[in-house]
């Protein structure tokens, strides 16, 4: 679920290495190449080879399963037929990148005073880092063949998953993500057109049999079938593209999920094969691999920017980010963490005071939580902030909502 972008590139190369090759020559070549240039996965596909993929996108569009990701709505004709994107593609090749974590993504969800941000987003944006190889890796197609390449990665109208089963990287499995025999859950993709003719590699098989594990972790229920999301479920999509409150249903099983959840990945019974990424910049930084909530509730604008520099996390922006930390403040079960959520009911932004007061109603006590309300619902000019007031007050609990021991994690 990453930002929209610009994201094509029209490449040409300065001279032809060898025109005359024969095309499964000048794939050996590419393959090479694309190794060299650090990429652990190529293969290449035809431009029609989406097939039943297609039909699913349009019934997951059909069903509202993609929420409020209009782009992803936008023309799903170029989406569902690569030659509508671009009506020169001859071949497409696609690229994977490993991002394999070194530690287990689940562990972290035990420590409930601490923010769990997706593994993908604990690094440099793969966005950067990958288009930065895909361009290098079209150019020199370009150049060895003659013909006019484009570059894709996860910004534009391209298929990614169904294109990379096609092309033998892996199989989408029952979590609708791609699985790897070899890297398991864990790979980037990018996409190159080419208008050169490339020999297509074999498709990979579905090999998730009757396991059902990443549908029985979602702590959502995101999955009305094997193979189907409900991306409106989905934590990632909660956390991320969601511009708003987070719903109420789904507060709870957030936990402490503050950016994305990895959850299914994770537990897929294929990440036995999988290989700690070996690309710098994708590892994990130090101060996002476990960040304490507290320090976290306390970023204004300029220090949520500098923290997240070069990181995805970055473009939700600090409100909507704040906001998932106030969720996860209010499943801590800590009542010491209860002052940083009543400092934020006087946020500037409306979205941080509503999940403040929902957090708050978690921690404090009742009678100290209701003399909070009668004083800010008086001032509060947000009507969205003010039913938050209303909802949460009722459904609190008469004693308190939480201890008034401090409880801090393990």
């Amino acid at each position: 679920m990453a930002g929209r972008r610009a994201g094509v590139a029209d490449l040409c190369g300065p001279r032809l290495l060898n025109p005359d090759r024969p095309p499964a020559d000048l794939k050996a070549a590419l393959v090479r190449q694309a190794r060299a240039l650090g990429f652990d996965g190529v293969g290449v596909t035809a431009p029609d080879a989406i097939g039943e993929a297609g039909r699913h996108f349009r019934d997951f569009l059909e069903a509202g399963g993609h929420g409020d990701m209009d782009w992803l709505a936008a023309h799903p004709e170029r989406r569902t037929d690569p030659r509508v994107l671009w009506p020169g593609v001859r071949a497409i090749i696609m690229l994977g990148v490993n991002y394999g974590p070194d530690e287990d993504p689940l562990a972290l969800l035990a420590k409930r005073g601490c923010g769990a941000i997706s593994a993908y987003a604990q690094g440099d944006d793969y966005h950067d880092v990958v288009k930065k190889r895909l361009k290098a890796l079209g150019r020199w197609l370009a150049a060895a063949s003659g013909a006019e390449v484009k570059v894709f990665v996860d910004t534009a109208a391209v298929m990614e998953k169904p294109l990379a089963q096609a092309a033998g990287l892996g199989w989408q499995g029952k979590h609708t993500n791609l699985v790897s025999r070899e890297f398991g859950s864990w790979l980037f993709l990018g996409a190159i057109f080419s208008a050169a003719e490339l020999p297509p590699d074999a498709p990979e098989h579905d090999h998730c049999g009757s396991c059902n594990a990443c549908q029985e972790i979602c702590p959502t229920a995101a999955f009305p079938a094997p193979y189907r999301l409900d991306a409106r479920r989905c934590i990632s999509y909660l956390t991320i593209e969601n511009k708003g409150p987070i719903p109420r249903e789904f507060r709870k099983a957030i936990g402490n999920r503050i950016y994305g959840c990895d959850d299914c990945l994770a537990v897929c019974p294929w990440n036995k094969f999988a290989q700690q990424g070996r690309e710098a910049k994708l590892a994990a930084r130090a101060e996002l691999r476990a960040p304490a909530l507290a320090d976290l509730a306390r970023l204004d604008d300029a220090a949520f920017r500098a923290l997240f520099a070069k990181s995805p996390v970055k473009r939700i922006g600090r409100d909507r980010f704040v906001r998932n930390v106030l969720i996860a403040i209010g499943n801590a079960e800590d009542a010491s963490l209860a002052p940083e959520a009543e400092r934020l009911l006087d946020d500037a932004s409306p979205l941080v005071r509503g999940a403040a007061v929902w957090a708050l109603s978690q921690l404090a006590d009742r009678k100290r939580f209701e003399v909070l309300a009668a004083k800010a619902v008086a001032g509060e000019t947000d009507e969205d902030v003010r039913a938050e007031w209303r909802q949460t007050s009722v459904v609190m609990p008469r004693e308190s909502g939480a201890s008034s021991t401090p409880r801090h994690p393990g």
